[in-house]
């Protein structure tokens, strides 16, 4: 049953990566710890940096680097083709959400 479970939620990163950009902007380490949050599961960096580099590149982010402190540090941004991305999978989800909870609750045909 977890490999079912692992195998869903590493179907599920690029989604998840766009929709916790959307809600502002990230960088890699806070998505770390979003994405952990969020499902239970290590996304590691040598998986998410790749997956922000060619979100990036297929012109679905941009990034910029802002100083903290001493310190550089890379955000993420949602460009245009990102945030339609964000609003039709928020579609898709809700409206898989919705037929799911609709066939939960309703008596079973015999």
């Amino acid at each position: 049953m977890v490999d079912i479970i692992n195998a869903f939620i590493r179907g599920l990163e690029k989604p998840i990566i766009i929709w916790l950009i959307s809600q502002g902007p990230k960088h890699g380490y806070g998505l770390i710890k979003e994405f952990r949050r969020l499902t239970g599961e290590k996304l590691k960096p040598s998986k998410l940096y790749p997956l922000l580099h060619r979100l990036e590149k297929d012109g679905f982010l941009i990034s910029e680097w802002m100083k903290r402190g001493r310190r550089r540090i890379k955000y993420y941004y949602l460009t245009k083709k990102g945030i339609c991305f964000s609003l039709r999978m928020r579609s898709i989800f809700r409206d898989m959400i919705k037929d799911l909870i609709i066939d939960l609750i309703n008596e079973p045909k015999n």
